[in-house]
């Protein structure tokens, strides 16, 4: 099977990359803005007409799309997100290769969530954010192609490579910051919201198995677990062995009960760092992952622990 992988160099298209390339059944080329691309080109500026002549030339079986911005204005975002997919659809069209596309969304979709919920692709997205309407214009455009496609909608991806700029990423910094400098507190804010994190390298197993399948639509790609940013803090100071006190800034009062030890007076505090949720869905999301089971046959096999713990480790190659 011939896999044409668009994003390669991102943060889950590596992932995605080493899983295809793990299955020897599959010939994967790489394509992408970067020098090691196997082909360079970027979707955001490039033609339909050329990537076309591309695709007419490799033929690909697959199309698999892991490119995209999470980060920046609207414009920005719905140049990286909306319009390079809208190029990704036509050039499908135009061409005889007659490729399954599969595309990657995300949760942010879906936008906020009841508490206690778990939210099914049945769900009538409300995006709360610019990235979130950059995405879903992407998905719709995708399922509106008539092209044999699935949208895996990512909940919120953790594990090795996790950007120090998200919120799991910024909290492995400042702790390792802590433990650097000896702190023996540490404030942190924002640690309030409640997300569905599932391992990165169970999301490219997913992209796999749906790269093999006959699903169409839309399906969710979570643990079908929502866990307070708290919790996963707690979890985090023990894996890195933290013994120094996290307290949280906006948060039920004292420190956070998942970790012990000895805070300084009070005249020396550690700054506070706060973790807002940029993805617009306020306090909760929670993935209905029924679908992915029952039509791809995948779960999440990779825990939160596992997952934070590998973060750990290569924030603590810092020190």
């Amino acid at each position: 099977m011939r896999v044409l992988l668009i994003g390669a160099n991102g943060y889950l298209g590596r992932f995605v990359a080493d899983r295809l390339l793990a299955d020897p059944a599959v010939q994967l080329t790489a394509l992408g803005r970067g020098d090691d691309a196997d082909v360079r080109f970027d979707l955001a500026s490039g033609s339909p007409g050329a990537l076309t002549r591309f695709l007419d030339a490799v033929h690909p079986g697959v199309v698999i799309n892991c490119a995209g911005a999470t980060r920046g204005g609207a414009r920005e975002l719905a140049r990286h997100n909306t319009v390079a997919v809208a190029t990704v659809c036509e050039a499908l069209r135009r061409s005889g290769c007659g490729a399954r596309l599969v595309q990657i969304g995300c949760g942010a979709e879906y936008g906020p969530s009841q508490p206690g919920s778990s939210t099914a692709e049945d769900a009538v997205p409300r995006p709360g954010g610019p990235y979130g309407v950059s995405k879903l214009a992407a998905t719709e455009l995708v399922l509106g192609s008539g092209l044999d496609a699935v949208v895996l909608r990512v909940f919120s991806p953790a594990g090795p490579g996790t950007p120090a700029g998200s919120p799991l990423g910024r909290l492995a910094e400042a702790m390792r910051r802590a433990m650097q400098s000896g702190d023996g507190e540490l404030k942190l804010g924002g640690l309030g919201a409640q997300r569905d994190f599932v391992d990165v390298r169970d999301v490219a197993r997913a992209v796999h198995a749906a790269s093999l399948s006959a699903a169409q639509g839309v399906i969710n790609i979570g643990s079908g677990r929502a866990v307070r940013l708290r919790d996963a803090a707690g979890v985090l100071a023990r894996v890195a062995g933290y013994a120094g006190t996290l307290h949280e800034l906006d948060g039920p009062p004292g420190p956070l009960r998942a970790t012990i030890g000895h805070p300084r007076s009070e005249s020396d505090h550690a700054a506070p760092v706060a973790y807002p949720y940029p993805d617009g869905c306020g306090s909760w999301q929670q993935a209905d992952v029924r679908t992915a089971r029952d039509r791809l046959g995948w779960r999440p096999r990779i825990g939160l622990e596992e997952s934070l713990a590998d973060i750990w480790m290569e924030a603590a190659c810092r020190i």
